[in-house]
Order: structure tokens, then sequence, then C-alpha cells
């Protein structure tokens, strides 16, 4: 019983349900301003959680022959054998129906409209068809990526304001230095599945221009939020200062002495604590609203 709950437990790629569970969090704490509604807060986490489980089931379903030729992903239940295509494809049906089935009794329709749009783009557009063939895959998946704090927040609002724009712009920047330095330190693996990310693409010498520019510009998009009086001082600190970090760090990348892989791995893990970082602070940090809708 324990073998079998590990392999549907771990088709559903439980890292990637935690990291999104914290933009969730911050996302409705950002709209709630202090006044929780603790049932819906929970419907939306439990909702979103299982949408995007269902989204990772399908894609290693999707992903199965590629898996085979990465090192990373050779173990993956749907590669060994330990858990068919059609298994993982069904359970990711189910976690989806039920998901959505959650998000449209507990929140609102513009909550579940940005839901399904993470999900479409994420198994549909990115899964499909960019990422095995295009350089701008990585562009396109970054939108799904910036979804889930958004549905947090409008789970609340019940609009598509100013804050969730910028939510949406700032997620969706941050997702493409974190993702180019995956594709850098894990350079061999995409060559060998022969996916089209930059560094492979176009040489990492262009990655790492890439990612010292989404990381100036996404620095800039963080100040939106207080700038727009939706958050404090105390998150204008965490975002200059964690952002500023994260930009000295990725400008070490053009030091002669550089490791390249390992430049790359302190890119990435710094990547994961400064939007964790963020999403905390938004959550606590937040004014009233401001009074105009995007």
């Amino acid at each position: 019983m324990n073998a079998i709950f590990r392999r549907y437990l771990s088709v559903t790629k439980p890292g990637i349900i935690m990291g999104n569970l914290i933009s969730v969090a911050g996302g409705f704490l950002l709209a709630a301003r202090g006044d929780v509604d603790w049932p819906l807060m929970v419907a939306t986490l439990i909702g979103l959680s299982l949408v995007v489980a269902s989204g990772c089931a399908v894609n290693n379903c999707i992903d199965s022959d590629i898996d085979t030729k990465m090192q990373r992903t050779r173990t993956r239940v749907t590669v060994t054998g330990e858990m068919s295509l059609k298994a993982a494809f069904w359970h990711g049906v189910v976690l989806g129906v039920a998901g959505f089935a959650l998000l449209a009794f507990y929140t609102n329709l513009t909550a579940v409209l940005f839901a399904a749009l993470g999900y479409v783009v994420y198994v549909g557009v990115y899964s499909l068809y960019m990422k095995r063939n295009s350089v701008y895959g990585t562009l396109v998946g970054s939108l799904s990526g910036a979804v889930p704090p958004v549905v947090g927040y409008c789970a609340v609002t019940v609009e598509f304001d100013t804050a969730a724009a910028i939510l949406l712009v700032m997620f969706s920047i941050w997702q493409m230095p974190h993702s180019y330095a995956i594709a850098i330190f894990r350079f061999k693996d995409y060559e060998a599945a022969n996916i089209p990310v930059l560094p492979v693409a176009e040489g990492i010498a262009k990655a790492k221009q890439h990612i010292v520019l989404y990381i100036a510009v996404y620095a800039m998009v963080t100040l939106l939020l207080p700038i727009s009086g939706y958050t404090g001082v105390g998150f204008l600190a965490v975002a200059f200062s964690t952002s500023l970090w994260w930009l000295i760090m990725a400008l070490r990348g053009y030091r002669r002495d550089i490791n390249i892989e390992g430049w790359a791995r302190q890119v990435f893990g710094f990547s994961i604590v400064n939007i964790t970082a963020l999403s905390i602070a938004m959550a606590v940090d937040y004014h009233s609203q401001a009074q105009f809708i995007f």
C-alpha cells in the first residue's frame, strides 16, 4: 500500500506543489488584508494543489519519451514502468476534475478561469509543443507558473485588478532566470533530450545575459506593489535586498574563474529563497487596497 501511495504521489511532483502553495497563500493573504476567510483559503489551496498535481501527472505522461534520455528524470515511475502511462493519465484526470470542482464551488469564475489558463498553457501549449520545438518554450511556460498567486488573489477579490496584473508579470519574469539556471546546470540532460532551451539552442553566454536582464527587470517589477500602495516598507525592503543580492549573484557569472555549473545552482537556489521571501512579505505587509482597477 505504501509503495502504491508513493507512486501516485511522486507522479504529481510534490516539490512543485509545495512551491505553488506558498505563492497561492501569498496572493490570497495579500488580497485578504488581514480579513482572512479561512474555509475559502483552505479550499483555494487544496483546489489549486489538485489542479497543479493533475498537470504534473499528465506532463509526466507527455514527457515519458524524453525523460528516458535525461539523468534526473530516468527514475520517474512513468519511465521505470512502476506506473503505467494510462494509470498516470487517469490519475491526473481525476485530480484535475476534483481540483476544478473545488475551485468552482468555493471560489469564483475569475479564479477558475486563471487556473484553467495555467493548466491549458502548461499541459496543452508548453508540454505538448513549445517545450520540444521552440526556444521560447520557457517564456510560454512561465505564464502557467505565474498563475497560482493570481488565483489565490482573485479567489478573494473576484476581479483581476492592478495587483493581480503585477503578480502575474512578476512571477512570470521570475520564472525565466530560475528556469535558465536549471537549464545551465542540467545542460547535458537537455542536450541529450534535444530540448531547445536557450543555453542549448543559443549558448550559455546568451543565457547568462538573459538571466541578468530578467533579474534586473524582475527587481523593478516587484517595486510596483509598494509603489501602487498594495504593500508597505517591509515588503519594499525584502524585495529590494533579495532582488539586489540575486542580481549581484547573477553578475558573478561573468568572472573568468567561475564554475558555471556551481554558479547556476546558486542562482537557481537563491531564486527560490527570493520568491519565498517575497510571498511571505506580501502576505504580512499589506496596505489598504489601491483605488484603481487594471
